[in-house]
């Protein structure tokens, strides 16, 4: 709900709710920060930690020769030996991205003499003095920009460790997974208010002598731009209840494991053509930029790009498959918990359990299979949770086999009017 209205205040907050499993590993640091991370107190002034009721925590992994591939980092961290917070390191070195500059602290990786290491980063030092982080400068991005991304150099400055030296990668990724499923809720969203702007716009206009919603052409293009965003935010909905219970529950662990990579790879790539196509619906209204929707067109694409492009997903999708594979049994076991709902369905999960079988050339087609892996996944979700006018055409729709196609392209038969009214804004 929070990211229809604005999608800009939630990288920070996704980081500092993410940060708590990083920071758990250390338990100097965990006394000293995660009281006031968890405190629902949003301070904005720029002073020491120690004198504000809430912090905020950032991310500055990327640098500019390395990209999503973080091992190529150069930051350098030098051994300074222990404190009353732990293990502290002193940091030189550039980052081209950092998340949110004007946080309390940041996660960081850096090359300790013991290989690639994670490390929190403080803005202010104990003894009150600023830490060396200079802001290079601010990141002119296409969306999101309510939210500030900067370039920054760490001139010195001082890092405690978090975590095993040469770990940094294992110790951040529950941070990353966090922020990559929270990628999933903001599309979700954005497709949400995307399709809530078309919906309410098209039930107010009138065009050759009836209201746009009731012409049968743009009530197919709103059913199915509606049934994208319910499957999203579906699955979404699914893969939290995993993380929720992945600590207790084997089966959520592993169907986590491939879910959450899936559903960020998908969610997040399916939302800017849905933003474009619920722009349409406004006609030249839509375009202008004292309307909703140029925001929410700019905004869509940053989810796909953040936190791991889609092809970092599909191998991430792998990677999950080779470590652990009763992770693709966990998928499966999900997706036959719906059996019997939906022949397109069926038809689809037994293509991909024949094509699943050989996995040697599965880069090649990582593209192929994800896409099919995660409608599976939405289609699931819709059958088990969604009516049945609407599960029934998100199968029909997504699953039959009928090439590449606009939206609006439905099959026919379908309750187009039922699921519209399902969708209406109220």
């Amino acid at each position: 709900m929070q990211a229809q209205v604005e999608a800009g205040h939630g990288c920070p907050i996704t980081m500092t709710f993410a940060a708590t499993p990083s920071l758990a590993k250390e338990p100097a640091l965990a006394s000293h920060w995660l009281p006031k991370v968890h405190a629902r107190v949003y301070d904005p002034r720029n002073v020491p930690a120690t004198d504000k009721r809430g912090l905020t925590i950032g991310m500055a992994m990327t640098e500019k020769q390395g990209g999503s591939d973080v091992r190529a980092n150069t930051t350098r961290a030098v051994p300074l030996g222990r404190d009353a917070m732990g293990e502290a390191y002193e940091l030189v070195g550039h980052k081209f991205f950092v998340s949110a500059p004007m946080c309390d602290a940041f996660l960081t990786l850096a090359q300790a003499p013991g290989g690639l290491t994670c490390f929190l980063a403080p803005r202010w030092r104990p003894d009150g003095t600023k830490n060396p982080i200079q802001i290079v400068r601010l990141k002119r991005k296409m969306g999101n920009v309510s939210n500030a991304s900067s370039e920054t150099e760490w001139r010195g400055a001082l890092a405690w460790r978090v975590g095993p030296e040469g770990r940094g990668v294992a110790t951040i990724l529950e941070m990353v997974a966090a922020t990559r499923f929270d990628c999933m809720i903001g599309s979700s969203a954005g497709m949400r208010m995307a399709a809530s702007q078309a919906l309410d716009h098209c039930r107010q206009r009138k065009a050759f002598g009836a209201l746009l919603i009731d012409q049968p052409a743009m009530r197919a293009v709103l059913a199915d731009l509606a049934l994208e965003a319910e499957a999203s935010l579906a699955l979404t909905l699914r893969v939290a209840r995993a993380l929720d219970a992945r600590a207790s529950d084997g089966h959520e662990d592993a169907f986590a494991r491939i879910a959450a990579p899936l559903g960020k790879y998908w969610i997040c790539k399916r939302a800017p053509a849905h933003a474009y196509e619920a722009m349409e619906c406004l006609g030249g209204s839509g375009a202008m930029e004292d309307s909703p929707m140029p925001r929410l067109y700019r905004e869509a694409p940053i989810n796909a790009i953040w936190e791991g492009s889609g092809n970092v997903q599909c191998l991430d999708v792998l990677r999950a498959i080779s470590r652990a594979p009763q992770t693709l049994e966990a998928y499966f076991a999900e997706v036959d918990k719906v059996r019997g709902a939906s022949r397109a369905l069926d038809a689809h999960v037994a293509a991909l359990k024949n094509d699943m079988r050989d996995l040697s050339d599965f880069e090649e087609r990582a593209r192929d299979l994800c896409d099919r892996l995660a409608l599976g996944l939405e289609a699931s979700a819709m059958a088990a949770a969604a009516p049945n006018a609407s599960a029934d055409a998100f199968c029909a729709a997504r699953l039959e086999g009928r090439g590449a196609r606009n939206w609006g392209a439905l099959p026919k038969g379908l309750e187009l009017a039922a699921i519209v009214k399902r969708a209406l804004p109220r």
